[in-house]
């Protein structure tokens, strides 16, 4: 037992010592004056990796039986359960109220997963899509792919249009969709590498439901950056991510068809890349409308924290100690 603690606090003192000063210190300027309170049990989370839960979502197209029963047996229960507006059965995500990380499977050429690991509170924006058999759907800036992946367990889309601009993050998106999905599916998705602010202007009016997850200052992982140089320059690049954010949406309203959806999702807590981008496009596109998401937020607030105060078409999950998923911002609109 003691070696064990031992072990664990020289790991926390490793995963302690690689947290960026520079990017905690902003963290704090900025979130203590948009959060107030909350931010001290956020901080706690972020800054304690131990304490980090992930959730392992099933992979329909390599269904295990004896998965199900092994995670179960860790302690591991059902994320989503309804009455959820939109849950497919297909859908199977399991989490565990105790931190930890189910064993990752390594990518094998020609053998398919059978579960991805992931922030639980990444499936939201999933939901709230809520696609259905035979929709076209354009996944604007897919990479890694896990919400692609969660897309097809949870509906057979006519076309999945995954699109992804950085070249790196594009093999990413293409290795975990040979990993994850089986040949006669894949034929119903494209994989691209187009500058998602001019796919409205390419593809006017294709798509029945477009998911923005878009880039953004990622929160958990700015805050372990290693390179003080790369964390300054990230801390400058932050202010133009709004502006690339905004043009995104508003390339993907155009690429959506009247009467379609979109969803548009972050993993920060940045007010100005959350709740600032979506008021400019409710504010200067008049064929947009927001779409209430409060019941789906209602039916999963057992597992998840979310910021009072958000307005009806937006959620924004904070991370606690005990469930831990999130940042997670998301918000729905509809075209006219």
């Amino acid at each position: 037992f003691l070696l064990s603690l031992k072990l664990k606090n020289k790991t926390k003192g490793k995963l302690q010592k690689r947290i960026c000063q520079v990017i905690l210190d902003h963290f704090e300027k900025q979130y203590t004056m948009e959060l107030g309170n909350i931010w001290t049990s956020i901080r706690d989370v972020f800054t304690c990796p131990l304490c980090w839960q992930y959730a392992v979502l099933l992979n329909k197209f390599s269904q295990s039986a004896e998965l199900e029963s092994t995670l179960r047996v860790r302690g591991y229960h059902p994320a989503f359960q309804g009455p959820l507006p939109y849950l497919p059965a297909s859908l199977k995500c399991y989490i565990r109220r105790t931190p930890g990380k189910f064993p990752a499977q390594k990518h094998q050429t020609g053998k398919l997963k059978e579960y991805y690991l992931l922030n639980a509170a990444s499936l939201l924006p999933v939901l709230a899509l809520e696609v259905k058999d035979g929709e076209n759907v354009l996944d604007l800036c897919a990479a890694p792919g896990g919400k692609s992946v969660a897309i097809l367990q949870c509906a057979r889309p006519g076309r999945l249009h995954c699109n992804e601009y950085d070249d790196l993050r594009s093999r990413w998106l293409k290795q975990t969709i040979e990993s994850f999905i089986p040949d006669p599916l894949i034929n119903l998705i494209t994989v691209s590498k187009l500058d998602g602010r001019q796919i409205g202007d390419l593809k006017p009016e294709l798509y029945d439901k477009v998911l923005v997850d878009a880039p953004c200052s990622n929160d958990r992982s700015w805050l372990f950056c290693s390179d003080i140089q790369q964390a300054t320059l990230r801390l400058i690049q932050r202010k133009e991510l709004s502006s690339q954010q905004f043009q995104l949406l508003r390339s993907a309203i155009k690429a959506l068809r009247p009467g379609g959806s979109l969803v548009y999702s972050t993993c920060t807590l940045s007010k100005a890349e959350n709740s600032d981008v979506i008021n400019l496009i409710l504010n200067s596109c008049s064929n947009v409308m927001p779409v209430d998401i409060s019941e789906m937020a209602k039916a999963v607030s057992q597992e998840f924290t979310f910021l009072s105060g958000m307005q009806q078409h937006e959620l924004l999950v904070v991370p606690e100690k005990g469930r831990a998923w999130g940042p997670m911002y998301l918000a729905k609109l509809k075209k006219m």
